[in-house]
């Protein structure tokens, strides 16, 4: 059963320590350009050289590279403690336009050691360079590669997809494309952190304005148009925004976020279409919670990576 939390929503519930936080990370986001006010390339290097607003993520030893028939040649794989009880598709987030699967190693390899899973981040190409459908195209072939070799290389055929913002909306993308192939029964879990599923802008999305904490209206409108390349009927088309396709026979799906992220709504939205389709769903929401809040050094987000790690173990038990 899906059940939202009126609580969740009372500012009452908001503790001091997540408070206390978004002011600071929205000072600071203040006093710097804004996303979609500077080069793609100068944020990506920001990021692989840890001068992001994020902590670093990766790349970190315990994770290596191996060859795989998908862009670039190969995918990051982050291996179970013992025997994995399942494998883990993992789709990394950043707009679609920043980000790469190695600076998730950390991220994965807490899912691998707490959930006992295999995990296999995907690279993909990114946008603007790359729009629509080459990051699609990308997650698909990853995922592609790991059922076929999912057996063979980590000793078993249960696997879960997820991802984070843009990884979610790829994760999801993907599975819609698996269930085309005949392929989607062979995946048992997603798990989508506060993912953007209606590139057409949800209200949450919409209406949130130009306040930057993380994410803001013109950052969501620059990322949506670096992927679609300015073809606004791609934001309409089920292929690219999921949460217009038909989502029977989807696995069933975690959904966490928390209540100060512009892509609530989605979250909202993507989960009950999801339980409506005959799916299974769980959804949780953490109060005052920004977007990406699981990746900063909070109690709210020990307890959203917690969560995660728990469902994909009991998902994935055979």
């Amino acid at each position: 059963m899906l059940t939202i939390d009126p609580a969740a929503f009372d500012s009452a519930a908001v503790t001091a320590e997540t408070a206390a936080f978004n002011r600071q990370l929205e000072a600071t986001l203040a006093a710097a350009p804004k996303t979609h006010e500077v080069a793609p390339a100068a944020s990506r290097a920001a990021r692989a050289e840890g001068r992001s607003i994020f902590p670093h993520g990766g790349p970190a030893p315990g994770s290596e590279w191996r060859e795989a028939p998908t862009h670039p040649g190969r995918v990051r794989v982050t291996p179970a403690p013992g025997e994995a009880a399942g494998v883990f598709i993992h789709i990394h987030g950043g707009g679609w336009t920043i980000g790469a699967a190695d600076q998730a190693d950390l991220w994965c390899q807490y899912l691998a050691r707490e959930a006992g899973v295999a995990v296999v981040s995907i690279p993909y190409r990114l946008a603007p360079e790359n729009p629509w459908p080459a990051p699609a195209d990308d997650a698909e072939a990853g995922a592609l590669w790991v059922l076929e070799n999912a057996a063979r290389l980590f000793g078993t055929d249960r696997i879960a997809i997820g991802g984070e913002s843009a990884g979610a909306h790829l994760a999801a993308v993907t599975l819609g494309r698996l269930k085309a192939r005949g392929l989607g029964g062979r995946i048992h879990a997603a798990l989508m952190h506060y993912g953007v599923f209606d590139l057409a802008m949800t209200p949450s999305m919409a209406n949130w304005g130009a306040r930057q904490l993380i994410l803001s209206t013109p950052t969501i409108a620059w990322f949506v148009k670096n992927l679609i390349a300015g073809d606004g009927s791609l934001a309409a088309d089920a292929a690219a925004s999921p949460i217009r396709a038909d989502l029977s026979g989807m696995p069933p799906a975690l959904f966490q976020c928390g209540t100060n992220d512009p892509l609530l709504d989605d979250t909202l939205f993507m989960a009950a279409r999801w339980l409506a389709a005959g799916a299974k769903a769980e959804l949780n929401l953490y109060p005052g919670g920004a977007h990406a809040f699981d990746m900063f050094d909070l109690a709210i987000a020990r307890e959203a990576r917690a969560a995660a790690a728990r469902f994909l173990k009991a998902r994935l038990a055979a």
